[in-house]
Order: C-alpha cells, then structure tokens, then sequence
C-alpha cells in the first residue's frame, strides 16, 4: 500500500478542541499543513449529508491524499480508496489479529503436489454487470502478471503455469515452491473480470484508469468530485446469501485530505465516522467526554500496523562499520520519541523490528543476548573499542583513521512527526559523540536520493503487517543489488547467508511454525550482530471512530468485532470489509 497518513499540522480547531488539547498534553510536532485538496467546503456537505441520508451513509476520510485518481485495482499505490475490498475482491481473507485465512472468492484452496496447487472456486459469484465469474478470470488475472510493469510480474520467476481443470477449479504449477509468498498472494490479488479487460494493452492494464469497475464486491461506482469518493451498495452481492455478510451503510464517501483542523472539527461535529489519519493529540480527545474512539482506549491506542526503521547505507564509510552501526542503535532516544513526538501514540520496536502480531516468531534468547536498547555510555564505549575517537575536543569523534565523521538523515519534508523523530536521534546521537544532522529534502528527491544509493540514513516504512515476516526479511536482505533499490535494502547490504536464509523461509509451509521459527531465529542472530538497520518504532494503524450515525465499531473491549478499524488501501482484505459488515447503526442515527 503506501498510506501517507502521518503528516499532517498540529492540532489547532478551536472550541472544543482546543479544551481537549488543554493541559498535560504533548504538542504535536510543527510543520506546514498537508495539501488542502476541497478545503473545508466538502465537509460541511459531510456534515449536514448532502445528498446522501446520514443515517445510511459512512463518511471516512485519511487515505486519499488528491482528487480521485483511478479505479484500477492493479495501481495499489493510488486508486481511489475502496477500489480492492468494496469493488474488486480476492480469493482469501486474511486476518492478522488471528493469523487466520478465509475463503471468500475461492472456496478452498490446497497443495496437492510439492510444486502444484489447486483452487476451487466459489459458485454463484457474479460479476456486478450480471456475468458469471469463473476460472477465466482467476487465471487471466494471474497471467497480466507475465506484464513487465504489472508490480506481481516477479511471481512469473517461479510460477510455471495456471491452468483451468474446470469453470471453477483452477491448478497453479511452480519451479519453485514459495510457500509464504504464494500464501500472500492468495489474499493480495484482486481478481479482474476477463471478460472487460482481456483487450486492453499492457499500458491501458497499468496505466488505465477504469472508470466505473466492474467487480464482485458489496459496492459499486456512484460518483467521484474533486473533494471525495462515493461508493454505493449494490444488489446481489454473493456473500449475502452465501456467508450471511451485509454490509451495512447503503453509501461510503470518503472525503479527500485536506489538514487537521478540517478532519478533527468533522469528528467532532459527528460529520466524520472514520478517520484514518495521525491525529496530533488524539490521544486527549479519547481520554475526554468527546466521543471519540480508538481501538485501545489507553497508550498505544492502535493497532500496530507498520515499523519504522532507519537504514544505513552500508556501501559508505562508516556506515560500513557495523561496530559504528551498533553504536547509533545504542545512542538513540526511542523512549523520547514515542513520549515527546508521538505522545504514545506509537510503540517502540522490539530489537527485531517484527511487528506485536508477529511476536511469536521472536526469539527471546536472541534479543535477550544481543538486542540493544537506549544507552549512550554503551554506545561511546563500541565508539571507542572501534578506535573512533574525539581528536579535537568537540565532543564528536572522527573516525579511526582521522577522517570527520558528519552524516545525513533524511525524512521527507513535511512529514512533521517523522521530522521532529529525526531530530531526537540527531541530538541524542550527538551527545554520544556522533555527528548526525537531520535533514528534509522533498519526497520526490529523497525517493531518488535513497534508491541510488546518495543517502547516509534514512528512514522507512514501506512494509507493512502481512501474513509472514518473510515480507520483513525479503525487504531487509534481499540481493542481489541493483543499481536502483526501488522496494528492497536500501542500505544495500550483502550478506549472502541472510539471503539464503530468507529464501529458505519463502518455501515452509505457514502452518510450519517451528521450521519458520528455527529460520527466522539466525535471520534474527545476523541482523543483531551486523545491525544492517535499526528498528525504532511501530506506526499505528491510524484509526478514530465515533458512535453518533454506526456504533459496533472494532475495539480491544469485549463483544467487540477484532476486524482491523480501517480502509487503508491494502486492509479491506485484511478484514475491513468484514468491518462493514459488523457496523450497526447507532439508534437514532
């Protein structure tokens, strides 16, 4: 996916808000305001319903930072919000709170061969223009990826062929079995109808912007303004009759970014159900009588959804250094991160950087004899057991040959918590002799700067929660390296074990626990002892609901739904069309 939802200004509503926000409460870190796309004119129509009843209407807002774009489910970066989960589905759920799948397209799916897997399809399905869906369409969707462009072409470098046995049994065929790769894509794939696509050229199939889809899914396109996305129900969803699911708001619109102010007053004023932005000083809006909920009602108030990490380059001295690089992962302040810039909000990463949900694949021993935590004496000890020394009284060391050590991190400018994270590290680093300055180019430049390899440090949190570390790992350590690092180790690190490692991972079967276990603890041994990347903090999965129209929202409290509370592009599969269909509506509403 790539959720922007970070960077927004600091709180600043007034009336209310400004109450909320009184006494005890950290400030938000500052920074220019996001884009204002609609300005505050969209959310007063919000508010009063517009033409839409309230009492049938969901109003979320937070993922779609510009005018509706496209409404192609292959685009998993920018289309409009909605697009997979409400109109395209796929063949599984997935549920990262239980590590469950679910059928949903596909009605079972197993290996029935060391390099073969077959898939029956559910029957009755219908495409929304009434066509029937079929194997065709699981098969050709699967073949757009034989596309150069298409972002799950990689798939086709162990995947042999797809093969229809019948009009709902399909049989997949591999060079290689990657067990946890392939479990991903079972739950990641929308599913396209062959039938409206199989003419289109591989630039109109990724670069197409196809409007009014055609899907399986409880919605369909009702309309789009510069300022919001409207999704209406639609009749004879399949999973009515067959899973006795309905989802319940008759219309979705979501609202398009504009600051803090305009999504904080809209919460409040009950014009907004949903938002899915980070909210500065949310966190005393919850502990008052506002009406606002998160899904913990204490610190860290969200599910875990993401990890930060900070990446060196590894080609460049001293990053080169891992003796350097351990000493920055004990000078860092990450207590006054998540307390001074987040206010809780967040929670600070384990050594490993896996996420809560993925606890059990920790080993303990590992990060207890190995993992590191805030310690600037430590850090100026390895500083000075490495031969970096202070040689003239700055209080910053130069390396052991004598050469000035001044680095660069960079984080996007405007990304004003990431901003003000950065500058902790810069001063935290500094007091234990290590010159790091923060520094903010703009996100185009250091998406080019970090993929050619220009960078000192940088940080990034492009993976997100999954069904497997397997994700983390391959992002970490995957080679070999390009002379583009475009989704994988920017730091550009080689360790050719680790990478065998991984790719051992990719090809043990999910339910193998303990063989995941066994790899995934040397993974864990190689990246504590060399610290490639530091870990800092897990981001949430931004999430602000209220009660005034739907109540039964998901929750850490008992007899609540579990589903994660959000439509974060990339999530509905995850569970937040199931969500949907576990709102009620509030009575009154």
């Amino acid at each position: 996916m790539r959720n922007r939802a970070r960077f927004l200004v600091p709180v600043l509503v007034t009336g209310l808000l400004s109450a909320a926000c009184s006494g005890g409460g950290t400030p938000a870190p500052g920074g220019a305001a996001g884009g204002a796309a609609g300005g505050a004119a969209a959310p007063a129509a919000a508010g009063s319903g517009g033409a839409f009843p309230r009492n049938e209407t969901l109003y979320t807002s937070g993922t779609q930072w510009g005018p509706p774009a496209n409404w192609n489910p292959l685009r998993e970066w920018d289309f409009s919000t909605g697009t997979k989960g409400l109109v395209y589905e796929t063949l599984f759920m997935y549920d990262p709170n239980t590590d469950k799948f679910s059928p949903w397209l596909a009605e079972s799916g197993d290996w029935t061969g060391d390099l073969e897997y077959t898939l029956k399809l559910r029957k009755g399905v219908t495409w929304s223009d009434g066509k029937p869906f079929t194997a065709d369409d699981v098969i050709f969707t699967f073949e757009l990826g034989k596309f150069e462009t298409v972002p799950y072409h990689p798939l086709w470098s162990w995947m042999k062929s797809a093969a229809k046995v019948d009009d709902y049994t399909v049989k997949f065929t591999f060079t290689t079995a990657n067990h946890q790769e392939w479990a991903n894509h079972l739950y990641s794939r929308a599913i396209v109808p062959k039938h409206l696509w199989e003419s289109r050229s591989e630039d109109e199939v990724m670069n197409g912007i196809n409007e009014k889809p055609v899907g399986t899914g409880p919605y369909a396109y009702q309309s789009h303004d510069q300022d919001r996305m409207v999704w209406v129900k639609r009749d004879g969803w399949w999973a009515t009759k067959a899973l006795n699911k309905d989802v319940k708001p008759k219309y979705i619109v979501d609202i398009v970014n504009s600051s803090n102010e305009v999504a904080m007053g809209l919460l409040l004023q009950k014009g907004l159900d949903l938002s899915v932005n980070f909210l500065p000083g949310i966190a005393n809006l919850v502990k008052g009588n506002f009406g606002i909920k998160t899904f913990y009602d204490q610190p860290p108030y969200m599910l875990s959804a993401n990890t930060a990490w900070l990446w060196f380059n590894t080609t460049k001295k001293p990053m080169d250094d891992k003796e350097f690089r351990r000493a920055v992962a004990y000078s860092i302040d990450t207590k006054k991160i998540v307390e001074g810039v987040y206010g809780n909000l967040v929670k600070a990463s384990d050594p490993t950087g896996l996420l809560p949900q993925w606890d059990k694949y920790i080993d303990k021993n590992v990060t207890s004899q190995a993992g590191f935590s805030y310690d600037p004496d430590k850090a100026k000890q390895l500083l000075a057991d490495a031969g970096y020394k202070d040689r003239n009284g700055d209080g910053l060391v130069e390396a052991p040959n004598g050469a000035k050590v001044s680095l660069k991190l960079i984080v996007p400018a405007g990304w004003t918590d990431w901003m003000e994270a950065a500058r902790v590290i810069s001063s935290s680093a500094k007091a234990a002799g290590i010159d790091i300055e923060a520094d903010f180019p703009d996100y185009n430049a250091l998406v080019d700067i970090r993929n050619t390899g220009k960078f000192d440090m940088v940080i990034n949190n492009d993976k997100q929660l999954a069904n497997t570390p397997w994700l983390y790992y391959d992002y970490l350590f995957r080679l070999p390296v390009q002379k583009l690092q475009t989704t994988t180790n920017y730091g550009r690190y080689e360790n050719k074990r680790a990478w065998d490692l991984t790719q051992q991972l990719d090809q043990v079967k999910p339910e193998d626990l303990e063989g995941m276990k066994k790899i995934t603890s040397e993974l864990q041994k190689i990246q504590l002892d060399d610290m490639p990347v530091i870990p800092l903090w897990y981001n949430g999965l931004w999430s602000q609901t209220t009660n005034s129209v739907w109540k039964n929202w998901p929750s850490s409290a008992q007899g609540t739904p579990k589903y994660p509370p959000t439509v974060w592009r990339n999530w509905l599969e995850m569970g937040g069309t199931l969500m949907l269909t576990e709102l009620q509506p509030a009575s009154g509403g």
